[in-house]
């Protein structure tokens, strides 16, 4: 039966296990003197040093299986970045979950009972989004977006900068940091390779020839096998997700239009959520995409 295959291969990739939990974004610019490189370039600042920038990345703060991507200080500024393949509206709200954990971890926090003003670093927020869904340029997220009563100012506010990366998009900011010009080239060329190869092949091929060309060639000659697991995963991750939400909201539908769709998206967030639980990847573009599939994921996670 076409939907048991697609369960045993899923589940075949769970016994796999996913060794490697971070993303290629996020090994990239774990090094300093990159990730100073593409601060520069995003301020329009000219440090020099890396060692002004202080790396304080949340280890254990954990969303569907993903950690905060990056977080640093510098210039009495705490920075924090995430890098997205998919549209995600809730950004704001995770950023709140990850900015109260941070000041957790830099303040003594039993100095907030205390008479005197504890000063704390001013957050900044930055998402950089380079998936397949057309989005503008940039974008502000605000928290207040999703107030369900959203009568007069808010008292709590969160803003996230939402900056496009692909190709044709903030060409100033890539061609201020040349690691994030680079880091793009290089996804594009997976997504090339993958519109005529099987996945692992597409990403083997285009990391070997990134190096031929120079892209990225340092950091893909240092670490080959976990950029190709890494770029594997995120490529299936970015494509489940997409057939899910997908089909959720044709599934949801059934219960009527604007109820429907609301429906279906918090089954698919639930789904989601335990998918990952599991460490779940899909070979998605060898599987069907038919409403078939779903209501067996949707069986077989108890939503």
């Amino acid at each position: 039966m076409k939907t048991d295959n697609n369960v045993k291969k899923l589940e075949e990739t769970v016994r796999a296990e996913r060794k490697y939990k971070d993303t290629v974004f996020r090994m990239l610019f774990n090094d300093k003197g990159r990730l100073l490189s593409l601060y520069n370039a995003i301020n329009g600042s000219r440090y020099e040093d890396p060692g002004e920038l202080e790396i304080v990345t949340l280890e254990n703060a954990i969303y569907m299986n993903v950690k905060n991507d990056l977080a640093f200080l510098i210039d009495l500024q705490l920075h924090l970045y995430e890098h997205q393949s998919t549209v995600n509206p809730n950004m704001p709200l995770r950023f709140l979950q990850y900015i109260s954990k941070e000041y957790e971890k830099l303040i003594d926090m039993k100095k907030l009972y205390k008479s005197k003003l504890v000063e704390i670093p001013t957050p900044k927020f930055v998402v950089f989004y380079n998936g397949t869904e057309k989005q503008p340029e940039r974008q502000v997220l605000r928290l207040s977006n999703a107030y369900q009563n959203k009568l007069g100012e808010p008292q709590l506010e969160l803003q996230v900068e939402v900056l496009n990366i692909n190709a044709g998009y903030n060409n100033e900011i890539k061609g201020q940091c040349k690691v994030l010009e680079e880091y793009m080239q290089y996804v594009d060329c997976v997504r090339k390779e993958a519109e005529h190869k099987d996945l692992e092949t597409a990403v083997s091929s285009a990391v070997d020839k990134c190096i031929r060309q120079g892209i990225l060639s340092d950091f893909l000659l240092a670490n080959k096998a976990e950029v190709i697991s890494m770029s594997i995963f995120e490529y299936d991750e970015e494509a489940v997700k997409k057939i899910l939400r997908e089909e959720a909201f044709e599934e949801g539908a059934a219960y009527g239009e604007a109820r429907g769709r609301e429906q279906g998206e918090l089954r698919l967030l639930t789904l989601i959520n335990k998918m990952h639980a599991d460490n779940l990847s899909a070979q998605v573009p060898q599987l069907s995409t038919d409403a078939e599939f779903l209501q067996e994921m949707y069986k077989k996670y108890g939503v």
